[in-house]
């Protein structure tokens, strides 16, 4: 896994670069304006979702390396690709914004928190003796808050650049988010398939429970039928990148920690354009 190592910090660090091109400082001031779906998509991502995969690892006895690499993916916030597929949907996508750009930020404490936190309860001791939750909390900040500050700043002083380039910059993120799957499957594809055989059936079912719980806690609040598209899609389509950023940080090279983001992040399509599909005309 050497090669995903070394390129993992450098296309996490493009791909929220590409992220704060496209914000404005109203994405963040408009959680002010509608503060009710914010907060249950906030609990939903930062509370709920850590508690629910916490839930599936004890119930269905997922040995503790596996386990920790499903609360990494769990504790990673949304990624891009859940504001492309909330529009798709007809969904609340200012509020995926927000949503999106707010708890990526926040991700260098609570990231760091609910890893450290799962490594206890699991009896994970081989965690990288170079590395403590200040220090992830630091190399994150480097690859993710940093790079969304400088693509704001762009934003703002070449903003009729910036938003004739941005779908360029979206899809080359894209593909460098392919290329970089890819290479970790390459690289380790023997290996790879068997765990993630392994982690397959947890990781679905996470990613399906979750959906299923955001979207109707967003309806029992009284959020409306974007709001809750917006809610559950962010849910189930986290950071990936990031996910696999942290794994490599803490664990070194080692793919069993990174097979519940790779089965995840497999998943998470599938299970994404399924939703879309179904709830795209209901309003």
């Amino acid at each position: 896994m050497e090669v995903v190592t070394k390129i993992a910090p450098i296309i996490l660090a493009l791909i929220m670069f590409g992220l704060g091109l496209g914000l404005k400082v109203e994405d963040f001031t408009r959680v002010l304006k509608t503060p009710k779906d914010f907060i249950v998509g906030l609990i939903s991502q930062l509370i709920i979702l850590p508690i629910v995969a916490y839930l599936l690892i004890i119930l269905l006895k997922t040995p503790p390396e596996l386990a920790i690499g499903v609360m990494i993916i769990a504790a990673a916030p949304g990624g891009v690709t859940s504001n492309i597929l909330t529009k798709f949907a007809n969904g609340d996508v200012a509020l995926s914004i927000t949503l999106t750009a707010i708890i990526s930020l926040i991700s260098i404490i609570t990231v760091p928190l609910i890893i450290f936190s799962s490594a206890d309860l699991f009896g994970i001791t081989n965690i990288s003796q170079n590395i403590s939750m200040i220090g992830i909390a630091l190399k994150m900040f480097l690859v993710v808050t940093v790079p969304v500050i400088l693509g704001m700043i762009i934003r703002k002083f070449a903003e009729n650049f910036v938003n004739s380039k941005i779908q360029l910059f979206e899809k080359l993120n894209l593909i460098l988010f392919i290329i970089f799957f890819i290479a970790a499957f390459y690289e380790e594809k023997e290996s790879f398939i068997n765990f993630l055989m392994q982690a397959g059936f947890i990781t679905l079912s996470l990613n399906i429970t979750m959906m299923i719980i955001a979207y109707y806690l967003g309806k029992t609040f009284g959020s409306g039928i974007k709001q809750q598209k917006c809610i559950a899609l962010e849910c189930g389509l986290q950071n990936g990148t990031l996910a696999i950023f942290v794994s490599t940080q803490l664990f070194g090279a080692d793919i069993v920690y990174i097979t519940p983001t790779a089965a995840y992040a497999l998943i998470m399509y599938v299970t994404g354009i399924t939703f879309v599909f179904l709830l795209k005309n209901k309003a």
